[in-house]
């Protein structure tokens, strides 16, 4: 073990290096943004060339083996050993829910399905096909915000990160990903402290862009329903209101603020699916889901390993890939945290299966609508989509529902409190992977919220440029980080096993050794 000055030094490094390499990246945008984002489309580009395939065979490989871990006797380990779980199944599923579809699940929601509508993907590209425009759509949403992509956020990663911890006594932290490879030397090696730095920077870009996105859709719908100049003034308004959220709910920690906001999401998001499905075009979303899932099912594979066109998976399946990757080890740190006492087989339903398929509906109602409304009225979605992009989405669509001028309102709240809800658990989990501790202290959480809405504030400054460099920068940043995730392929099982021995189901050893001593 090392001694405690050392730690704090070590934690001071990994501090200075991510903060240090975010506050570079904003240096450079502010000296030569042009010069800046040529530099990152070129990085881009490579990225998605080299580790895209890796990226969707990864993806498969990882749901695959958390559902065969999840539905054998391994699903009956219980993470952490027999202790009971912190909080109720309500509140952990609310927290699970929230922290990972984040605001994603407003932003895409209303705008995915409508793009691949106006534009059939490529796996459905074929006259031939027989797949219909609406479900194609459908089809392709649920691959991105599905199984694959909810599996690849806390699974197996989790596991490993539970035993590490929990189990072996190791501070919990990125680096501990690496434990069941190189046992408590990942301490003190110099690839935990970059595992730690490229990990932090990977979930601190991934959370930055949905704050400042919030702020540009905010500040459009405001121009839009009240004729307020949508100016960098009101942006930066909006972004200090929904800091300030966010870190008041952060500070308070996850059996506080966390967990309110959490489930005052999720009552929230109930309440207006349910307003949706009775008031507006139910028939149509149930319809459109029901086949929607079916073409997904069917053409599971296909579209999980498509490559049938490079630009296309680089704006969408490829990106998306990059960007929940990049969310991998601090998401497993914050399901580690959150999930002791729990089972595996319940962790891979809430994560793997449960989820996806609320995440599915959810999309279909939102993105459905504005199918609806758009086959009704050509144009009606479409055209503002077309014209002022993402922010516009949510806003056409909620326009056109019924009772509009109480949905508009309530859904632009809930996308406050989806970002929120991000924004208040990546800062927990940041602060928890600098510190090493499950409980980190209170003024490192509230420090990495307010850097993280400066960060957003300063792109803003720059306008839509800054925004979207940010977006490609997350692609990057995922390059490390899925090399870090790389193992728990097959350490996750390992690990599984040794936890399944210690409890007495399984009877023997099966090499489950070397996880306590990988170098013997």
């Amino acid at each position: 073990m090392k001694p405690p000055e050392s730690r704090v030094s070590e934690r001071r490094l990994v501090a200075s290096l991510s903060g240090g390499f975010l506050l570079l990246f904003v240096a450079l945008a502010l000296f030569d943004l042009q010069q800046m984002t040529h530099w990152i489309n070129l990085s881009f580009a490579w990225v998605v060339d080299l580790f895209g395939p890796l990226w969707q065979v990864w993806m498969l490989a990882n749901l695959l083996v958390a559902l065969v871990l999840g539905f054998t006797r391994y699903g009956d380990v219980r993470l952490g050993g027999n202790v009971r779980p912190d909080s109720s199944t309500f509140r952990w599923l609310a927290v699970i829910m929230c922290t990972l579809l984040a605001g994603g699940g407003v932003f895409w929601s209303a705008a995915e399905p409508m793009y691949h509508y106006m534009t059939t993907p490529p796996n459905f590209a074929d006259a031939e096909s027989g797949v219909s425009p609406v479900s194609a759509a459908l089809a392709q949403t649920f691959l991105h915000w599905g199984f694959l992509a909810w599996a690849s956020l806390g699974t197996l990663s989790a596991v490993v990160v539970v035993y590490a911890h929990y189990h072996k006594g190791l501070a919990m932290r990125p680096r501990t990903l690496l434990y069941p490879l190189m046992g408590e030397r990942i301490e003190t090696h110099w690839l935990g402290t970059l595992a730690d730095v490229v990990s932090i920077i990977a979930v601190a870009a991934g959370t930055i862009g949905p704050i400042g996105f919030l702020a540009t859709q905010l500040g459009f719908s405001f121009e839009s329903l009240l004729g307020w100049d949508n100016d960098y003034g009101l942006q930066l308004a909006v972004l200090g209101g929904l800091v300030a959220i966010y870190t008041l709910s952060a500070s308070t920690g996850i059996e506080k603020g966390i967990q309110w906001l959490s489930s005052a999401n999720v009552v929230l998001a109930v309440i207006l699916l349910a307003t949706i499905l009775l008031a507006g075009p139910g028939n149509f979303i149930v319809d459109s889901f029901l086949n929607g899932m079916g073409v997904y099912l069917q053409d599971f594979m296909p579209m999980a390993l498509n490559r049938q066109d490079d630009a296309w998976l680089g704006w969408w399946t490829v990106f998306f890939w990059g960007w929940f990757i990049g969310y991998g080890p601090m998401m497993a740190l914050f399901i580690a945290r959150i999930s002791r006492g729990r089972t595996l087989r319940e962790l891979v339903m809430a994560v793997a299966v449960m989820a996806p398929l609320v995440t599915n509906f959810w999309f279909a109602s939102l993105g459905g609508a504005g199918i609806f409304y758009e086959q009704a009225v050509p144009g009606v979605v479409s055209q503002p989509l077309q014209d002022g992009g993402l922010p516009a989405a949510l806003l056409a669509v909620t326009q056109q529902l019924p009772l509009a001028e109480l949905m508009v309102p309530a859904f632009l709240l809930l996308t406050v409190i989806f970002v929120a809800t991000t924004g208040d658990s990546m800062a927990y989990s940041i602060a928890m992977a600098i510190s090493g501790s499950h409980t980190p202290r209170t003024r490192d959480r509230i420090f990495w919220a307010l850097t993280m809405g400066l960060v957003a504030a300063v792109l803003l400054r720059m306008g839509e440029g800054g925004i979207n460099a940010l977006q490609s920068f997350i692609v990057i940043t995922a390059a490390p980080v899925s090399l870090l995730l790389l193992p728990v392929i097959w350490t996750g099982p390992k690990v599984a096993h040794a936890m399944a021995y210690e409890q007495g189901i399984v009877t023997h050893r099966v090499r489950s050794e070397e996880l306590t001593n990988p170098a013997s």
